[in-house]
């Protein structure tokens, strides 16, 4: 089966499957991203719910695709099925596959790009194209440095903006063994975001945003 077709494949599969909440998890280049594992699996012990994931490339060094049980798509993905003017766009069918987008860990740089508008890869196409009807839930993962930088509070500023919502920072000891705040929240903390957005009420778009344990 040809690339395109494939995706083609999954996307008529799952659009029949009208009972299913539909979760895209997007991880980037994070050392938090080897628990990817761990949020998926804890996302599928949701009832009703349907996962895939969109990883950079960067993000790729983290994480082995066989921990994954659920389809992972890649930048290659999107330039591999697109050859002709009748192919279906990747990022824009993933757009409207997903009722939930939930970005974890977001690193710094796709968190800078993200909000200067930047899409360059696969994940951040499907987030410009992002209907902001829907919900995105973005986690933050870096280096304390890097999170005290003036810039940092800006851009999760305007994530905030434009109605995005954010997962806070822990403490915690550092993979390069700085101590400080710049660790995403638990893998807990996420599956009981998007729980609370199977919710049908229409507050159900505010996310629980938990203490820190």
């Amino acid at each position: 089966m040809q690339p395109n077709e494939s995706v083609k494949s999954d996307f008529n599969s799952t659009a029949s499957s009208g009972s299913q909440f539909r979760v895209l998890v997007g991880v980037t280049g994070s050392v938090a991203a080897l628990k990817l594992p761990l949020l998926v699996a804890r996302l599928l012990e949701l009832p009703g719910v349907d996962v895939q994931v969109v990883a950079t490339d960067h993000a790729t060094h983290f994480f082995s695709p066989e921990e994954i049980p659920v389809r992972i798509y890649s930048d290659k993905d999107e330039w591999q099925m697109w050859k002709r003017r009748s192919d279906p766009v990747l990022h824009i069918e993933l757009r409207r596959w997903a009722d939930l987008l939930v970005i974890a860990p977001l690193d710094a740089n796709t968190l800078g790009k993200i909000a200067s508008g930047i899409c360059d890869n696969l994940l951040t196409c499907v987030v410009r194209a992002w209907d902001l009807t829907r919900p995105l839930v973005f986690c933050p993962a870096m280096n304390t440095a890097m999170w005290q930088h003036p810039i940092t509070a800006k851009q999760v500023a305007v994530l905030k903006e434009f109605g995005y919502v954010e997962v806070p920072c822990i403490a915690k000891k550092l993979v390069c063994g700085d101590e400080g705040v710049a660790h995403h929240e638990r893998q807990s903390q996420a599956p009981a975001a998007e729980e609370e957005e199977l919710q049908p009420a229409p507050e159900a778009a505010e996310i629980r945003q938990g203490e820190a344990h």
